[in-house]
């Protein structure tokens, strides 16, 4: 969800604090606006050894190193490169300094914290975790360097020494780039702030809900691309003409062991923080097989961005133009807003299914069952009566989630895995099989409300702590506004994936070292 309210959110944040959340249940959190970041594990805190602080004569080669990375990764794009690029030194101090000044100010984050509590209603992360502390955590502990969009400066890191900081060079500077080329923080933003009133703009976001996330793995996938072929530069072969490292790079790109705070992360972060760098370099790569691939993968690419984690996660649909199947979310306000405050919508993507069902159900049926995604939207409101205290906790909003599969046989398989997800996410949970009213109904009390799961053909409906009488209400106004084939994603800005707001924030903070060293060729090519 996109607020991004989700998944996306969190690496959009991490995105957007380093390189410039959950609308997609999990891309809105942050926003395009902050500056690009990469990120490596430091080892060392704040009272590092004086002696690992860079030399002046150091310092000088390094910036003189920034106009040659720049030819390269001007070359390596077939894009221009940016005559003057900007380049400062900053101390651990500094950077801490104004990571959390941004983490707090910008809406991007305001978004994804707003969204914990609706990933957690979900069972998309556990009840006492606690997000804002591991994300500080994670930005302050792995920042390996960073390109601002802002006062388009690519920022140096002076405890870190120049040949480590060369790759991350690549990488950032392709930010400096694309900036010029579209301007990163107008291209990746989709406008909206703030929680949608009415049913308009319900639509209007949910239509639109991955578009920041999908963009921020094209930025990101392209930064990849350079970063891995500035690595195999002594080779005389880019990551294109090299299949064989490739492959390597493939089996690499899921491990998270070069980091400590990546490692322990719930599997939501971890997949989530990895979706721009892991998926967007896929996405891209198969992009630069393509015929005049170069200019497809680069200059194209920026210039029809993917617009949903669909396309992200595949490809070749992209590539083939195929409809990104997208459910109408409709007026639900005159039914909920005298006991509800609007909270949260957007849509359920194919990457927020398949964190769910690894979750749920374990990686095998996540990979069997997310490519039958063919749908996805949720709504969550806040009990206007619940304390303070109250609102703090998932106890105190009402959600709903539909979702579409493209065969009926898929909708049940996820019907199982979340219903049986229901007996770890409440105590007391009953089913009431008198209040049944046919079949397809499953009716639960929890001590967080009734619960109703409805399926219908390849529809799948699900109500979480509304009253059983509104949620019924609510699946017959959401079922019979959907249309009978799919939408075509539109192209230009609102909210996100539910998950999707974590990946979009995060990659605009850096570059994540847990998941640059798993990609990285330097594993595959010795110096």
């Amino acid at each position: 969800m996109r607020g991004r309210r989700g998944v996306g959110a969190i690496a959009v944040l991490c995105a957007a604090i380093g390189t410039a959340g959950m609308g997609s249940a999990a891309g809105q959190a942050i926003g395009v606006n902050a500056p690009s970041y990469s990120f490596q594990d430091q080892g060392a805190g704040p009272g590092a050894d004086k002696s690992t602080i860079m030399t002046k004569d150091q310092a000088k080669a390094l910036f003189a190193s920034v106009d040659e990375i720049m030819a390269f990764a001007s070359k390596d794009t077939g894009l221009p490169g940016v005559p003057h690029v900007k380049r400062k030194l900053v101390s651990r101090e500094e950077v801490n300094a104004y990571l959390v000044k941004n983490f707090d100010e910008d809406e991007s984050s305001k978004r994804l914290q707003r969204s914990e509590i609706v990933l957690k209603k979900f069972g998309m992360l556990s009840q006492d975790f606690q997000l804002r502390p591991f994300l500080l955590s994670l930005l302050t502990e792995q920042i390996a360097g960073f390109y601002d969009d802002k006062t388009k400066t690519v920022n140096l890191l002076n405890w870190i020494q120049p040949e480590e900081q060369k790759p991350v060079l690549a990488h950032e500077l392709t930010h400096a780039i694309q900036d010029q080329k579209v301007g990163l923080e107008k291209w990746s933003s989709t406008g909206f702030k703030g929680t949608s009133r009415d049913g308009s703009e319900d639509n209007a976001r949910v239509q639109v809900d991955e578009l920041e996330t999908a963009r921020q793995a094209v930025a990101e996938g392209q930064a990849m691309v350079v970063y891995l072929d500035w690595d195999l530069r002594d080779t005389g072969k880019t990551l294109a003409e090299s299949p064989e490292k490739w492959e390597m790079v493939k089996d690499n790109m899921t491990d998270m062991s070069g980091s400590p705070v990546m490692a322990r992360a719930p599997l939501l972060l971890q997949r989530s923080l990895a979706f721009p760098y892991v998926d967007g370099l896929n996405f891209e790569h198969t992009l630069e097989l393509q015929p005049q691939g170069k200019d497809v993968a680069f200059a194209g690419a920026l210039m029809r961005p993917p617009n949903s984690s669909f396309e992200v996660m595949n490809p070749k649909a992209y590539l083939a133009h195929v409809p990104v199947p997208v459910l109408r979310m409709p007026d639900v306000h005159g039914l909920l807003d005298a006991e509800y405050e609007p909270y949260d919508v957007g849509v359920m993507g194919e990457l927020d299914v398949e964190i769910m069902a690894s979750l749920f159900g374990g990686e095998g049926l996540a990979k069997a069952l997310a490519p039958q995604w063919a749908g996805g939207i949720y709504y969550a409101g806040q009990r206007r009566e619940a304390s303070a205290a109250e609102k703090a906790a998932t106890g105190s909003l009402g959600v709903f989630y539909l979702s579409h599969w493209r065969s009926p046989e898929a909708a049940t398989g996820f019907q199982e895995i979340y219903q049986a997800e229901l007996g770890r996410k409440y105590s007391k949970l009953t089913e009431r099989k008198a209040d049944e009213l046919d079949s397809r109904e499953t009716v639960f009390s929890s001590n967080e409300g009734d619960v109703l799961l409805s399926r219908s053909g390849e529809g799948l409906f699900i109500s979480e702590g509304f009253p059983l009488a509104t949620a019924r209400k609510l699946r017959e106004v959401v079922e019979t506004s959907q249309g009978t084939g799919p939408i075509r994603m539109a192209g230009m800005p609102a909210g996100g994936e539910l998950t999707l707001g974590l990946s979009e924030g995060m990659a605009r903070f850096g570059v994540l070292k847990g998941v640059v060293e798993a990609e990285s060729a330097q594993r595959l090519t010795p110096r």
